[in-house]
């Protein structure tokens, strides 16, 4: 037979408590339905488990083994949900994030030492790669993508800048021997290092000014595909290979020591920054519910 684990804790009530009102007192439920309860109990199991007199309510031989058993089985029942309910004062577990590259250079390093000294019971980890995941399917908790890229079912958090741009540059080695472009359809004469997209298409460089955009597909010695590979484009840029178009943040600290000249910096598009992304549940996993929080608090 099934029966309802409020049913057995409605026996075990009545039982310790030696009546229906005063277990009703102890519960907060009615002692006409505390005795309905354990009447509906007895009835399932086709024995009766308390003896009724208008002075006592004791259990019969049955319903005191029964009572033995249940007690402590409840008990752990009990520390079991209080444990349970103790995560939300102190999440722990695992929070599974699918991320891209960009993300886990650019952003992330500025948020997890903070997020796990604070939670030390969490485990964080990360799922590096370029295409967009169903993040249930992919069996992680969540994700972090681009504007463009997220589904409307999807409730967006923001994470990380909220202004990036992306920028071309090259060494100035290399422009002193090539020369130096005026405007975007000039890279077309020269060495351009590229990246495919997780499609396995090359991704088209874009450059806008003034409310023009001028969209282009240069020529070059290097192609890999985004991501890891990314780094070797910018050790080719370094090293006056050809000439690299990347996010700014990515190329800032080159930027900024001169080992990489900016190129049409004029041109550089602007782009709404990264989203941390989730399916809207009704409970989100502790783990999640903490570092949405912490990002929110910490204007991440």
């Amino acid at each position: 037979m099934a029966t309802d684990l409020s049913d057995l804790n409605a026996f075990v009530a009545v039982a310790r408590a030696g009546g229906f009102r005063q277990a009703a007192r102890a519960t907060g439920l009615s002692a006409s339905a505390l005795s309905g309860t354990v009447r509906r109990l007895e009835d399932g199991l086709g024995m009766r488990l308390l003896n009724r007199t208008t002075r006592s309510v004791v259990p019969t031989e049955a319903g005191q083994r029964l009572l033995d058993r249940l007690i402590p089985v409840l008990g752990e029942v009990e520390e079991a949900l209080d444990t349970v309910k103790g995560l939300r004062d102190r999440p722990a577990g695992t929070l599974k994030l699918n991320v891209p590259v960009s993300a886990a250079i650019m952003v992330l390093p500025a948020i997890v030492p903070a997020f796990l000294e604070a939670y030390p019971d969490i485990v964080l980890e990360l799922v590096i790669e370029e295409r967009f995941v169903d993040v249930l399917a992919a069996g992680c908790d969540a994700g972090i993508r681009y504007e463009e890229k997220l589904e409307q079912d999807m409730i967006a958090v923001p994470i990380g800048p909220r202004r990036q741009r992306f920028a071309s540059a090259a060494a100035p080695g290399y422009l002193d021997r090539r020369g130096r472009p005026e405007h975007p359809r000039d890279l077309l004469q020269h060495d351009c290092l590229r990246s495919r997209g997780s499609s396995g298409a090359l991704l088209p460089w874009e450059f806008e000014r003034d409310g023009e955009i001028v969209m282009i597909d240069p020529p070059g010695p290097l192609i890999v595909n985004l991501g890891a590979g990314v780094e070797v484009i910018v050790q080719a840029g370094l090293a006056g290979t050809g000439i690299v178009f990347l996010f700014e943040d990515w190329l800032r600290p080159h930027l900024d020591s001169g080992a990489l000249e900016p190129i049409l910096p004029d041109w550089w598009q602007e782009f709404s920054g990264p989203f941390l992304y989730y399916p809207g549940r009704r409970h989100v996993p502790a783990p999640l519910r903490a570092f949405v929080d912490f990002i929110k608090a910490n204007g991440s």
